[in-house]
């Protein structure tokens, strides 16, 4: 009987310990919710993320919303209930996201946002590149390789993002003081290489004499290189924002002009820093800017 009784126990009693250890890391998890993982910007991020993460010793739980809103606005619901002690914020939408982000604060869970901000809430928080110095940059790259003018197109990125409202309005501020271009098409293709095909398909069979074309990411970018065959480059610039390792590819082979080079990884990192220091009992720097940087042929071979 003695045998069978300890033989019962010590499962048990690893079981328990099992159990209160996990239980400790629950109660210091910091949870990243990503708007997706298709897109190879925001899995350059969570790598940082996780290596920066495993860096501090810190327990790292990762939601990939898919870009669908609702299935984020779920996932941050749910967050606090499943131990997150911090919160950071990928948004899918800027604005949907807002009320389940508010819930989180209210719960008093301090939350991060990174690359995207979450409209319309003080977050503890906000790791990001300078969206609007970085659409800038783009529009004089383009302007200067089209000798300043000339037709040219945009393709936008998610409705709803801060990304894509800052870079367009960075970009196109900036373009506007060249009086010799013409914005004569822009349209939504949602940062998605294959909606970058077939909106830039769209937009040139209208506008077949165009000098240019601005994709506000890497991937609808490749996606415009696609649809243009052997004019991009050399007939038709395009300049792009991301600097991801097929973006850079592409403007060491020629396809792009340019692309404005985020850190993604760097951007994942300074949030599981400042992230774990408010795990700590610490504070959080409130704006943590991370340079981009203009990526031409010149300068490429830095960055690959």
């Amino acid at each position: 009987m003695r045998k069978l009784i300890a033989a019962l126990l010590v499962p048990a009693l690893a079981l328990g310990l099992a159990s209160c250890n996990r239980s400790e890391e629950d109660r210091n998890r910091i949870t990243l919710a990503l708007s997706t993982q298709t897109n190879p910007f925001f899995v350059e991020l969570r790598h940082g993320a996780q290596d920066k993460a495993k860096e501090l010793g810190v327990p790292l739980d990762i939601q990939d919303a898919s870009d669908d809103p609702a299935q984020q606005v779920n996932q941050l619901g749910n967050a606090t209930s499943m131990g997150a002690k911090v919160v950071v914020v990928n948004p899918t939408d800027s604005d949907a996201v807002a009320p389940a982000v508010r819930g989180i604060k209210n719960d008093g869970v301090p939350v991060i946002g990174v690359d995207r901000d979450v409209n319309g809430v003080d977050l503890d928080s906000m790791v990001a590149s300078d969206n609007v110095a970085g659409g800038a940059q783009a529009a004089d790259t383009l302007a200067q390789s089209i000798e300043k003018k000339g037709d040219i197109l945009i393709l936008q990125g998610t409705a709803g993002t801060s990304a894509s409202r800052e870079r367009g309005k960075g970009f196109e501020e900036q373009i506007a003081k060249y009086k010799g271009i013409r914005v004569v098409g822009k349209q939504s293709a949602n940062f998605d290489r294959t909606e970058g095909l077939n909106v830039a398909t769209n937009l040139l069979q209208a506008n077949p004499n165009i000098k240019a074309i601005f994709a506000e990411n890497d991937e609808m970018a490749l996606g415009a290189v696609e649809a243009l065959g052997s004019r991009a480059g050399s007939e038709v610039k395009v300049v792009a924002f991301d600097g991801t390792f097929d973006g850079l590819k592409a403007v060491k082979d020629g396809k792009l002009e340019a692309t404005i080079a985020q850190q993604p990884a760097e951007l994942g990192a300074r949030a599981i820093e400042q992230a774990a220091a408010l795990l700590h009992g610490g504070t959080a720097e409130k704006n943590v800017p991370v340079e981009v940087i203009t990526v031409t042929r010149d300068n490429v071979e830095d960055f690959q």
